[in-house]
């Protein structure tokens, strides 16, 4: 049996925080959440995740910077990092990707639409037990 797949969650508005959480829960994956940029560097350092998504408006930290941060790691590189933001704009996203971001999803999201796409940046051996 195949493990299920480990996401970081790092995001500071605990409601979209909680609502996240649900429903990655709910199709089948482990999650932890950071609130913070040095929370979640930390965590990602001392943890394996499968993906991590990334706010870019942290309290202490600019989610870019911090995506560019862990694509440098050699332990965090291959990591996929989704932004999950506010910020609206295409250059915004353009600046996600660039950071190295695989995809990036704006606020509000639709709970389907979310977890697809989540999930789509799984490797196949990464269950949803």
């Amino acid at each position: 049996m195949r493990d299920k797949a480990r996401i970081l969650v790092v995001e500071d508005e605990m409601p979209v925080a909680r609502a996240m959480l649900l429903l990655l829960m709910q199709a089948g994956c482990k999650t932890q959440v950071a609130t913070t940029g040095a929370m979640a560097l930390q965590m990602a350092q001392e943890n394996h995740f499968d993906l991590i998504t990334l706010d870019i408006d942290l309290p202490d930290a600019d989610g870019l910077s911090l995506c560019r941060r862990l694509k440098k790691s050699p332990a965090l590189s291959e990591v996929p990092v989704i932004f999950v933001t506010a910020r609206l704009s295409n250059q915004d996203m353009l600046d996600g990707l660039e950071a190295g971001a695989v995809d990036y999803i704006t606020k509000p999201f639709g709970a389907q639409d979310f977890v697809r796409r989540i999930l789509s940046r799984l490797s196949p051996t990464e269950a949803i037990a």
